[in-house]
């Protein structure tokens, strides 16, 4: 049966992975040859062959069952005509809502259309929405309240599900798809409508209603308790698994010193209070809760201590939004009582494949997730090397020296998981913390055993009681934080590393457990050797005579990595999107770590508007730059944080590598007018190798244009043009693009972007002059790689997944 629950579990994750769905006979005919499989499996002797088949029917039952459940929900869409539409909707707040600076963002479940009456479009079930706050009359956002539950008439405008896609970034539309919401909008402000926003009724009675009011219960209590406490977020993490309000400086701390799986209710966390009420009642039943009413006879006190942690278990799990390493840890808790229940012991590795094969079932897009494979790979792990090792750790646990094999065996579990995770955390994050094992041999105890019991119990008693345990829970996370800050501080707390090919992970996964392998397996040293091509390896870059550039998928902005055999320039830093987060913290930085980029030899920063130079400080943060060149006055956040800084000027050039660039624009005397806005001052530069060249022009408009048409037509010659000002009305003239003759235009704009860029007749007249054309909200990001000749790659359709296009 394992092996079944694994083949299926490879299904599901064999179907994530498809540029389309199956039609609905192939997966009949699927479902019929896994079933004959599993049939056949039962008449089979050799047990091999029988692990075989039974494996093989699960990967094909798997694998139709995700194709149906992911049908299911992409039916449920919003119609392409109707997106940009408003519609006024009765529902109910659907989740937890997150306040920020600009308004509340929150899930909401509609149960009808109010207008228009006629012709109204079938919405989806659950809608992403955002309500922006109007300035009030000091200027500052009016406060909007909501509360899980409550059923509200909104006028909404909506769009269907969208996201960037870059490679090795987040996958928002996925995201989007495993938590059923098949559009995303904004709620209209009342001064524009005829039918009000308006609260219809305080609650809407329904369990998940119940249960999301109960988080949002809790997260106001602790807020209460400790406003303005710099780690409150971090509370409320550990008491209803909600992370929005865990800055994303901490963030980077948790991360380097590994110990973010703790900043969450993770599966230790729901073992241990599950745990510890199931001890509680096993005590407290067994003396009939110091009553005479017998209750051992009427019910085992092992029975009523398995029902009551499986019971906590489920609890704490809803709290925490039933994230992956909650459902595992549930679910294995779950068999495990189910099993003391009905007394039927069972082995670890089936507990284990149970809880795989009901994740799997019920959200198969769980698989595309690190936290699932990290979960489940460090079970895998800690079962793999304890193997031959428990009869002597039980041996030893009976003498007078419990506690020094206890803590050996502590000791040799956190070696295990950190080493067994290796690969799989270079896989999927492109760095490992070096600093984990210490990091974690402190945080773990405090956290677990300290910091959450505390959080927990003071979330619920009454105050002043209940305030002076969150603020001893916060004393300690504080501490912890400072110790953490100082360990993440140093230099080698990150070992950075390019994501590996899969031949080198699957050499260090093998010479892994090689090393892990029980006591008396042959020369166990020799699996350091599977590790090889892991630490020798390094970034991939352009061979000699070659260049790479790399247009991200960066929303309404702009941001290029032009690359050549030794050198590396970023041009523009992408858009800021809130206060905490931008295109260089999104979506840039993941890029290079994954590539295992770790410095770039200059940073281009075309101008001061925000969809240039938003990501720029998160930027400096975290990668070493050479020098840094943009046209920013010099009072400007980003000029003054610039490490060897200059100013970009028309008539700069310089070579890398058998690759020309040069500085076209502006001239050194527009500095010292005053009539120019940003947009007229971008850095324009020219990049050319050989006989093939790419213009980047920033934001300039029709004046630039003629500027630099006058200056020398010639020079602008282009095969590549990333479209001016992102194909605005006020650019990109015909005269330009004669002088310019390319042969592709990139538009580096954001789905339904609010200043409706590429302009329509802008972009027509790009195709009228026979120029191909590519947009990053249908492409996503385009990798052009520059040879000999010019090959064009784009990520939608390079990584295409069955989501993305509907």
């Amino acid at each position: 049966m394992r092996s079944a629950i694994l083949g299926f579990a490879l299904g599901v994750a064999w179907l994530q992975n498809q540029a389309a769905l199956p039609q609905q006979y192939v997966l009949a005919l699927q479902v019929a040859t896994a079933l004959a499989f599993l049939v056949f499996s039962r008449r089979i002797a050799r047990p091999a062959l029988k692990v075989v088949m039974l494996g093989a029917g699960g990967v094909l039952i798997g694998f139709a069952w995700a194709a149906l459940f992911a049908s299911h929900y992409l039916a449920q869409e919003l119609p392409k005509e109707w997106e940009g539409r408003d519609l006024t909707v009765v529902g109910t707040v659907d989740s937890l809502p997150y306040y920020a600076e600009q308004g509340v963002r929150f899930n909401f479940a509609v149960e009808r259309i109010i207008a228009p009456a006629e012709a109204a479009p079938s919405l989806p079930p659950r809608l992403a929405l955002s309500w922006y706050a109007a300035a009030g009359t000091d200027g500052r956002p009016a406060a909007i309240t909501l509360q899980p539950g409550e059923r509200w008439q909104l006028t909404v405008r909506l769009r269907r599900p969208h996201g960037n896609a870059n490679p090795y970034g987040f996958d928002y539309e996925v995201w989007l798809l495993e938590q059923n919401l098949r559009a995303t909008g904004a709620v209209r402000p009342d001064q524009d409508l005829a039918l009000k926003n308006r609260r219809l009724d305080e609650f809407a009675t329904s369990f998940g209603n119940v249960v999301q009011r109960g988080r949002s219960w809790l997260r106001d209590r602790i807020v209460a308790a400790l406003p303005d406490e710099p780690y409150a977020g971090v509370i409320v993490a550990l008491v209803i698994g909600d992370q929005r309000a865990v800055s994303q400086s901490d963030w980077t701390v948790f991360n380097r010193t590994g110990v973010s799986h703790l900043i969450s209710i993770s599966g230790l966390h729901v073992t241990m209070i599950a745990a510890m009420f199931a001890g509680l009642v096993f005590a407290l039943w067994r003396r009939s809760f110091f009553t005479l009413a017998d209750l051992p006879l009427l019910l085992p006190a092992q029975k009523a201590a398995a029902l009551a942690g499986a019971l906590v278990a489920l609890l704490y799990v809803l709290l925490a939004g039933f994230g992956v390493p909650a459902q595992r840890t549930l679910y294995m808790l779950s068999v495990v009582a189910a099993a003391l229940w009905f007394g039927r012991l069972t082995s670890v590795s089936h507990v284990l494949c149970a809880a795989l094969g009901v994740v799997a079932l019920l959200d198969p897009w769980a698989v595309l997730w690190p936290g699932f494979w990290l979960s489940f790979g460090a079970v895998a792990v800690i079962l793999f090397a304890s193997v031959g090792r428990v009869r002597s750790h039980a041996e030893k646990s009976a003498g007078p020296g419990q506690w020094r094999a206890s803590a050996r065996s502590a000791i040799r579990t956190q070696y295990a998981v950190t080493i067994g995770l290796v690969p799989l955390t270079l896989l999927l994050f492109g760095q490992i913390s070096l600093v984990s094992p210490i990091a974690n041999a402190v945080a773990i105890p405090i956290v677990s055993f300290l910091v959450t019991p505390a959080a927990l119990a003071g979330s619920v008693l009454p105050a002043p009681l209940g305030g002076w345990i969150l603020g001893f829970a916060h004393l300690l996370i504080e501490q912890l934080a400072h110790l953490l800050g100082w360990l993440g501080a140093f230099p080698a707390a990150v070992w950075t590393a390019p994501i590996p090919s899969w031949w080198a992970f699957a050499a260090a996964l093998v010479g892994l457990l090689w090393l892990l392998a029980p006591a008396g397996w042959p020369v166990r040293w020799l699996g350091a050797v599977g590790l090889l091509p892991v630490v020798l390896s390094g970034p991939v870059q352009p061979r000699e005579g070659e260049m790479w550039v790399t247009a991200f998928d960066i929303g309404q902005g702009t941001a290029l990595l032009v690359e050549t055999a030794h050198h590396r320039l970023l041009y523009d830093t992408g858009p800021a999107y809130a206060p905490d987060s931008d295109g260089a913290s999104r979506v840039i930085l993941p890029y290079l770590k994954a590539r295992g980029i770790t410095s770039l030899d200059g940073v281009i920063v075309s101008h001061s508007d925000a969809d240039h130079a938003g990501g720029a400080l998160s930027l400096f943060e975290e990668i070493q730059i050479g020098w840094v060149s943009s046209s920013l006055p010099s009072d400007h956040p980003v000029r003054r944080k610039a490490a060897n800084h200059r100013r970009c000027e028309a008539g700069q050039s310089w070579s890398w590598d058998g690759t020309a660039f040069e500085m076209l624009h502006p001239s050194a005397a527009s500095y010292d007018s005053t009539k120019w806005k940003p947009n007229a001052r971008s850095c324009t530069l020219k990049v050319t190798l050989g006989g093939k060249s790419v213009l980047l022009p920033g934001d300039i408009e029709a004046v630039q244009e003629t500027e630099l048409v006058e200056g020398g037509a010639q020079q602008l010659r282009a095969t590549v043009l990333v479209a001016p000002h992102h194909g605005s009305g006020t650019s990109s003239t015909p005269a330009f693009l004669q002088a310019v003759q390319p042969q592709i235009a990139l538009f580096q704009v954001g789905y339904r972007n609010r200043y409706r860029h590429p302009k329509p007749e802008i972009y027509e007249r790009y195709g009228e002059m026979g120029i191909r054309r590519l947009r990053s909200d249908d492409s996503g990001a385009v990798a052009l790689h520059f040879a000999g000749g010019l090959e064009v790659t784009e990520y939608r359709c390079e990584h295409a997944r069955y989501w993305y296009g509907r």
